[in-house]
């Protein structure tokens, strides 16, 4: 998927706090930390032996970032990771506001902070092992860019730009439901096949879809021209991709030679795409979305 070369980026959207953190990486993850959490369970020393983090914080191959300053239109976002979250959040700020504003909801944008190995939240120290995660607390999503090139690297996603997109609507996903109040029981309910956590992921992964159903038609705000460009079969098969590639069983078979379902937090890799896919496909109402009242997690 590719941006509209016009489209013109507020780089003000983004607080860019790179290399201002101190400390060292430990590895990768996503929606509040999956490698944080499977340490927790079967111990650090697994996570440390799958090589996820070569120390620095820096995916190999990964240049000095410059400043977001910098980023000011869609070709920008074609050509910058940084950008490219930039303009996704843009994008989504433009969808989900009218679109919440239908059901009498008022959208407030989400706080997007990209950082280096480490950083304070409202929820507490975070570092590069949490990977991407919204902080309900701030109401702040959180970036560690290596985390990108750990997800093709290490988790064997493509590395298509919708891959990538996916991943910061994923994290507003979970600002929706903030929003809605949807996903208020899930501490109670933290692990397990059909636990309340894995019904919040899946939630927030057809939030994303659901933007992505709309995502060419929205207007950037004061211009008749959208953030993005239609998508292709590719774009959609590396959102597919990235989805798969983060599934809890997934990591778990990696990490263990094992899957147990008693201990997800996040869902399989087939369900997390199909709730992707559902959003995307039949994404006309938040009722869609309702991961809370299926009876099977794996037909949404």
């Amino acid at each position: 998927m590719s941006f509209n070369n016009n489209a013109r980026l507020d780089s003000s959207r983004v607080s860019d706090r790179r290399g201002k953190g101190k400390g060292i990486a430990v590895g990768g993850g996503l929606g509040g930390g999956l490698l944080l959490i499977l340490s927790l369970f079967f111990g650090s020393d697994v996570i440390d032996g799958l090589g996820l983090s070569d120390g620095s914080g820096v995916a190999a191959g990964e240049a000095q970032s410059e400043s977001i300053d910098t980023c000011l239109n869609g070709q920008d976002a074609n050509e910058r990771l940084d950008c490219r979250i930039l303009g996704t959040a843009e994008s989504l700020d433009s969808f989900w506001e009218p679109y919440l504003d239908g059901y009498g909801l008022t959208y407030t944008e989400p706080g997007v902070v990209l950082f280096t190995d480490r950083t304070t939240s409202g929820c507490g120290t975070a570092t590069s092992a949490v990977g991407p995660f919204y902080c309900p607390a701030d109401e702040q999503t959180y970036y560690d860019t290596a985390f990108f090139s750990d997800l093709v690297t290490n988790y064997g996603s493509s590395g298509g730009p919708l891959a990538q997109e996916y991943v910061v609507a994923h994290e507003f996903g979970h600002h929706i439901q903030q929003i809605t109040g949807s996903s208020a029981g899930r501490n109670a309910d933290p692990q397990g096949a059909d636990s309340a956590s894995v019904r919040t992921e899946l939630q927030a992964d057809c939030y994303a879809g659901l933007w992505a159903r709309h995502a060419a038609d929205q207007p950037a705000p004061g211009s008749d021209v959208p953030f993005l460009a239609p998508f292709t079969e590719a774009d959609i098969s590396d959102a597919l991709s990235a989805a798969s590639a983060i599934g809890d069983d997934r990591i778990q078979a990696s990490a263990t030679g094992q899957v147990n379902p008693e201990s997800w937090t996040h869902g399989s890799s087939a369900q997390r795409q199909a709730w992707f896919l559902s959003g995307y496909n039949d994404g006309g109402s938040l009722e869609t979305c309702d991961t809370f009242s299926a009876a099977d997690l794996s037909r949404p």
